[in-house]
């Protein structure tokens, strides 16, 4: 069974693209999440990518490594949930986090 994601990409009030997620990213939509990722890097060509996971509930291994995949194109978004495992896992040493 597929867990419920949703994947928007847009452009920030600032001109940055930002890839909008919500819902839960694990091993069964990480593949999914992985190719959003690489899809809106290449989109932004060379512009600023604002990974947004504010509306992200849960998030595993698999959704961390496509975040790790892509840390030196991406800057990321987060709320009080995902922040501790960002920088437990280290993704704060390689790329911007910001807290909203």
């Amino acid at each position: 069974m597929t867990t419920e994601l949703t994947l928007r990409t847009g452009t920030g009030p600032d001109g940055a693209v930002v890839l909008t997620v919500a819902g839960e990213i694990d091993m069964s939509n990480a593949g999914v999440f992985a190719d959003a990722l690489t899809e809106a890097v290449a989109g932004a060509d060379g512009s600023r990518l604002v990974v947004d996971l504010t509306a992200v509930q849960y998030l595993d291994s698999a959704g961390l490594a496509a975040l790790f995949a892509q840390a030196d194109h991406i800057e990321v978004r987060t709320g009080q949930l995902l922040a501790p495992l960002l920088e437990i896992s280290g993704l704060t040493e390689l790329t911007t986090i910001h807290r909203a």
